[in-house]
């Protein structure tokens, strides 16, 4: 019988007991943040490090619009350009609802604000997502229902001509088929087909993007309440970038989501804040306008316009909002970027609109 001297068998002890303490580590889970911080398996935007300190050359003017004596805004909620180089506003009326109102929501400003043209008094209950295609047609969502009227998106000419509407007026939809529920935004693909997110209440029973050929015929819808990777929670806003990417603001789950036109998942983006506007330029720069961080819905983090680029997720200036830590939801929720640059805010609590410009 041959003895195993003990040093050997100390070292072998030692060894095993190594190999083991390797392999159990190995099945360990990391929680990032160390002890009491957000886990792996938390949302993502609970691990996304607060990003407030980016510099901010843009000089803001809240006075730039001039509207027609006596008038005064309601909660404005869209300000987008078209290629005609005016720019296009959509706002509440009177406080945060048109309903019974007399006063128009659509406006067109020349580039100096002065109002060229309105429209749309009476046509609206709760005006909610605008935007302006190549072409310059100006389309407008309802985001509620209420006496025949609401939940659909209009397509307008520059001049305020209808002509395209999506879904039955005043009728709310269930998430099947070609009815909208409350319709937050639209935008367009350079083919002509036209994407819209529906869902406007936290955890409410439709949050989805619904596709639609040029002509308004419904072609398909993805997405359900949730939080998953490709689930949604008040998709609030939608761009399209220059290789046709769609960019969703998933406001209550504090992230953008990625998806291709046929609504495959391709990514999440969590730096830009809690996206309640998006805008994305030909070059490829985003703006992102968070209007309701800091309080609980996302500690930490100051309201204001992100900007960076739609390429790679890179953030390279933050427009911080004049109540970046107030607890209420404030400053822009939508925004829009001219061909000069200038960023214009549409701020709904203090209903006014914003335009920022580019410090010299």
């Amino acid at each position: 019988m041959t003895c195993v001297p003990r040093w050997l068998m100390t070292t072998l002890q030692l060894g095993v007991t190594l190999v083991v303490t390797v392999l159990a580590s190995a099945q360990t889970k990391v929680v990032p943040g160390g002890a009491g911080g957000p886990g792996e398996d938390s949302p993502a935007w609970k691990r996304t490090k607060p990003i407030n300190d980016l510099p901010n050359p843009y000089r803001r003017d809240p006075n730039w619009a001039q509207l027609p004596a006596g008038m005064t805004w309601g909660a404005v909620i869209g300000a987008e350009p078209g290629p005609d180089g005016n720019l296009y506003v959509v706002h509440r009326c009177h406080e945060n609802s048109c309903a019974g109102r007399s006063e128009p929501p659509i406006f067109k400003f020349s580039p100096s604000g002065h109002v060229l043209a309105s429209w749309g008094v009476g046509a609206y209950i709760f005006p909610h997502g605008l935007y302006v295609d190549p072409q310059g047609n100006v389309w407008v969502s309802d985001a509620q229902g209420k006496d025949g009227k609401g939940h659909q998106v209009v397509k307008y000419s520059p001049d305020g001509k209808p002509l395209m509407t999506i879904g039955t007026a005043g009728v709310e939809g269930d998430g099947t088929a070609g009815r909208l529920h409350e319709p937050t935004d639209v935008v367009t693909a350079p083919n002509g087909d036209i994407f819209i997110t529906e869902g406007h209440v936290i955890g409410g029973p439709v949050n989805r993007v619904s596709k639609w050929s040029k002509d308004g015929r419904f072609i398909k819808a993805w997405g359900r309440t949730g939080s998953a990777h490709g689930e949604l929670n008040v998709p609030h806003t939608i761009a399209i970038d220059s290789r046709g990417r769609l960019f969703v603001g998933d406001r209550a789950n504090n992230r953008i989501q990625l998806f291709d036109q046929d609504g495959k998942f391709l990514d999440e983006w969590t730096q830009f804040g809690r996206p309640s506007g998006i805008a994305i330029t030909r070059d490829d720069t985003i703006y992102v306008a968070d209007s309701e961080s800091w309080g609980p819905d996302e500690p930490g983090w100051k309201k204001g316009i992100r900007v960076g680029s739609a390429r790679d997720g890179s953030l390279k200036y933050f427009i911080e909002d004049v109540e970046s830590t107030t607890e209420e939801h404030s400053g822009a929720e939508g925004v829009g970027v001219d061909r000069d640059g200038n960023v214009y805010g549409a701020v709904v609590r203090r209903m006014m609109l914003e335009k920022h410009t580019l410090k010299k």
